[in-house]
């Protein structure tokens, strides 16, 4: 079908697009533009899943056992006991894979499309057949799309045919040549296209049986946590296995004993971690996520604390993106321009002296443009497209020349967007009133000027000479010297058409240098100090003039070593940039490829390396940096989805604060590791001295599992929320192969659990020797063991340096202790569950002695700590 019967067919409107409520009834009858994905799993489903353990399925045998034997009481309640851990567990996991979920539902790509005359963006997976979209390089295809008003554009088919050679594209070509389809990438050009089929009516939706969404992966975390698990859970059962084997040679019953080996392995066992690690790492996602940076990969959450430099792009990132033109160059007059960012308030001054050829450079600068002005409030106007040529439109609407009006009477020919290798772009057009063609042309000075042979002198093309050159070249290295980033603008005429790119970029006229302003965010040279301050080298990358980057860092604080050029580093081999890039502060004029070199010479240098990027040259380097950083707002989708953090602001402050949330959630989980460990190790070690000592059981299997159930879930999962710690970012990275008990932690965990041990089965002995009775003696551990673990809990808020955010940031670690605190009151007195639980009411010189041992094995640790510093 040609275009005007797909428009006609598909009742849209090529200019103006489809109305608000057109699109949501369309919405309502054709559906989402999604590919039907892995079936969701369902929440009874996660429930069940809680009861699959080996342990668990065990010790519900031994209930049965139990209950057959005629211990009523204690099967049901070991029952409660086991299916309320199974929702602690099920609220763990359903609650960590709902907030995955819904982070990556942030990531779903966008589309820029024309919706009632206006241009929007909105989730590719809202679009519907007869949206008008906008395609750009960088962009993957969002929907099966008719090309129609294509520049240069070309698509890379690949997850179609396989064939990675971009295939060009345009409105007039036959068959599929007229087509883009959804999942294909963009490599070149731009155009605007009708969607013709959505979701699974797409070609990509006739395989999609082929490309259903992945399992996510466990992070190297996860996997090595697993692999602890699995390690510890031999430990236990050896340990269980003595115990039961210990009791039942005293005499012991053997169901009795049978049952609190079970219940030990149980408790023992962390079942729970690996649950409470993935929730852990969702809650630090969802803080991310405030702070206005998405995490599209679990893996990036754990490097961003390890990360050693960060290569930052300087506009938009380092800088507010919000160009505005201050100074104009031409006919070797100085103009001066009033009025800031995209206000159309201001003027050309001084008013009445502009040279004659002005407003004709002006027009040069709208019609090589990509961008769009539109209606903003007030004098303010709004910019579709890259903010340099917005601020080009702006400019020349101050002097009431628009794009609209002008196109009156330029017919677009051939349009090559702007290339960040070229540093160009040129628009061909044809005058209707007489019938010129004109080559227009903006770039970088020192890439504009040596196509040059003449130079405009109030309306007349001069001669270029020498001295014309150097006066060139000193306002641009004057201006570039004061931050101003430089685009100078030339043209050419001619009675006939171009045959080429390069016929069209030679032999031309310079008209002018526009100096366009775009100060550093506020936000940026607090973040470069706190960088420093954490041991995080800020690395400046940018196409811009080397003056300019240089004025630039000065403003910001990054401190200036060595700063290079993307020309000067074609010049050194590897191993020379490998010795040089720990001085290299800024990177001026370089071009995408060179990102890949800086990221590669900084990894062989031993650097964790974070690397930001937006265009689709820029996803190489991204993908093989540690850290691949995408802008959210200019970014291409291709960048995004090479990326494992996607900045909502672009932002280079966000960047530090990634990078401390990333601390943050590497450090909880070692808070609540260690809790989890340390707790459970003097569970196993109470029984196991007491078997050993020759003393009957100190817990009964009952009691055991109480003990699990009141420590081991709130309070961990508390201490996965905890608040940065004091100082957090004034300490240098840790190793990226540090293991998660470096610093002491085994040492820690397994020193705490011995005190904890020794600690409760002492009570345990006082209790035998007031001759009080066993249930006295059982109480008096079961409540030590039980207020130890909740006084540890706030313990393990430290970080490793000792240092903790105050008590009230944590009100979920208050309310665990207290809730933990009153579970433990409830068996002690209330007389149902004192016979259920075998306890006793202790009275107040009981609870003084409970106390005073709880408190022991903090003590201990301060005089030790105090003797010799002790890490985490």
């Amino acid at each position: 079908m040609s275009l005007e019967s797909i428009i006609a067919e598909l009742r849209t409107d090529s200019q103006a697009g489809l109305a608000r409520e057109e699109r949501r009834h369309r919405q309502q009858k054709v559906g989402l533009n999604l590919l039907e994905a892995r079936k969701k799993k369902k929440p009874i489903m996660f429930f069940l899943s809680q009861f699959g353990d080996t342990m668990v399925l065990m010790l519900l045998a031994a209930t049965l056992v139990s209950a057959i034997m005629g211990e009523f009481a204690d099967s049901l309640t070991i029952m409660i006991i086991v299916v309320l851990n199974a929702f602690l567990g099920f609220f763990q996991e359903y609650k960590a894979e709902r907030s995955l979920e819904a982070l990556q539902n942030l990531n779903s790509p966008k589309a820029q499309i024309l919706s009632g005359g206006e241009v929007k963006s909105v989730p590719a997976q809202e679009l519907v057949p007869g949206d008008i979209v906008f395609l750009r390089a960088g962009d993957r295809v969002p929907a099966d799309l008719h090309i129609f008003n294509s520049h240069s554009l070309e698509v890379e088919e690949s997850p179609l045919t396989g064939e990675t050679v971009p295939v060009p594209k345009s409105e007039d070509a036959p068959g599929d040549e007229a087509y883009a389809y959804m999942g294909c990438l963009v490599t070149r050009g731009q155009s605007m296209a009708v969607v013709v089929a959505t979701g699974m009516a797409t070609k990509m939706g006739k395989i999609a049986d082929l490309i259903q969404e992945a399992e996510q992966p466990p992070t190297p975390l996860q996997q090595r946590l697993a692999k602890l698990g699995n390690i510890l859970v031999a430990l236990c059962l050896i340990i269980c296995v003595l115990v039961v084997v210990a009791g039942t040679l005293r005499g012991e019953a053997l169901y009795k004993m049978f049952m609190a080996g079970v219940s030990l392995a149980v408790a023992a066992i962390p079942e729970g971690l690996p649950a409470v690690v993935t929730l852990c790492l969702a809650i630090g996602l969802q803080r991310m996520l405030r702070r206005k940076a998405i995490a599209r990969k679990l893996p990036a959450v754990e490097t961003l604390g390890c990360a050693t430099v960060i290569c930052s792009d300087k506009t938009g990132t380092l800088t507010k993106n919000q160009m505005t033109v201050e100074k104009l160059y031409t006919s070797s007059t100085v103009l001066g321009v009033t009025g800031k960012g995209y206000s159309l308030e201001g003027e050309v001054v001084p008013q009445g002296k502009y040279p004659r050829g002005l407003e004709w450079m002006l027009t040069v600068g709208v019609m090589c443009n990509g961008a769009k002005l539109q209606k903003g409030q007030g004098k303010r106007a709004g910019i579709h497209g890259d903010p340099t040529d917005g601020a080009l439109l702006v400019l020349a609407a101050k002097k009431g020349l628009y794009r609209e009006k002008l196109r009156e009477h330029f017919q677009i020919l051939q349009e090559y967007p702007f290339d960040s290798n070229k540093k160009m772009m040129t628009t061909v057009v044809r005058d209707f009133r007489d019938g010129t063609v004109y080559s227009m042309v903006k770039g970088a000075p020192e890439v504009v000027l040596p196509l040059c042979s003449s130079i405009s002198q109030n309306g007349s093309a001069m001669v270029m000479d020498g001295t014309r050159r150097r006066e060139i070249d000193e306002i641009s290295l004057k201006w570039a010297g004061q931050a101003y980033r430089l685009l100078a603008i030339a043209w050419k005429s001619s009675p006939s058409i171009f045959t080429s790119r390069t016929q069209a970029e030679v032999g031309l006229v310079f008209g002018g240098i526009v100096a366009l302003n775009d100060p550093p965010r506020p936000q940026v040279p607090e973040a470069v100090r706190q960088c420093l301050q954490a041991g995080v080298r800020p690395v400046m990358i940018t196409g811009d003039h080397r003056a300019t980057a240089v004025a630039i860092a000065k403003r910001i604080g990054l401190p200036l070593q060595d700063v290079i050029t993307g020309a000067e580093m074609e010049k050194m081999s590897d191993v020379e940039l490998q010795r040089r890039v720990d001085s290299i502060s800024v990177y001026a004029r370089v071009y995408p490829e060179h990102k890949m070199r800086i990221v590669r010479a900084l990894k062989k240098q031993g650097h964790v390396v974070a690397m930001t990027g937006d265009g689709v040259n820029d996803a190489p380097a991204v993908k093989e940096a540690n850290i691949g950083i995408s802008m959210g707002i200019s970014g291409t989708e291709v960048t995004k989805e090479a990326a494992s953090l996607v900045l909502a602001d672009d932002n280079f402050a966000t960047i530090v604060a990634a990078v401390e949330e990333g601390r943050v959630i590497y450090s909880n989980i070692r808070k609540f590791i260690r809790f989890l460990l340390a707790c459970n190790t003097g569970e196993v070690l109470t029984m196991f001295f007491a078997m050993l000592l020759g003393f009957p059981l100190p817990l009964l299997a009952i009691q055991i599992l109480w003990v699990n159930l009141v420590t081991d879930g709130l309070p961990a999962l508390a201490l996965s929320m905890e608040p940065a710690s004091p100082g957090i970012m004034q300490r240098p990275p840790r190793a990226q192969e540090e293991s998660i008990f470096a610093r002491g932690l085994g040492i820690s965990i397994f020193s705490t659990g011995l005190l904890f041990g020794v600690v409760t089965l002492l009570a345990f002995v006082l209790g035998l020797a007031t001759g009080a009775g066993l249930d006295y003696a059982r109480t008096m551990a079961l409540t030590t063991l039980i207020s130890i673990q909740l006084i540890f809990a706030l313990d393990c808020r430290k970080d490793s340096s000792g240092h903790a955010a105050p008590l009230m940031a944590n009100l979920w670690i208050v309310g665990a202790v207290v809730a933990s605190f009153g579970l433990l009151c409830l068996v002690l007195y209330v007389p149902m569950l004192q016979k259920i639980f075998s306890t006793m009411p202790l009275n107040a010189l009981d609870w003084a002695l409970v106390l005073g041992f709880s408190f022991l094995p903090a003590i201990l640790r301060k005089v030790i700590a105090l003797v010799k510093p002790a890490g985490l």
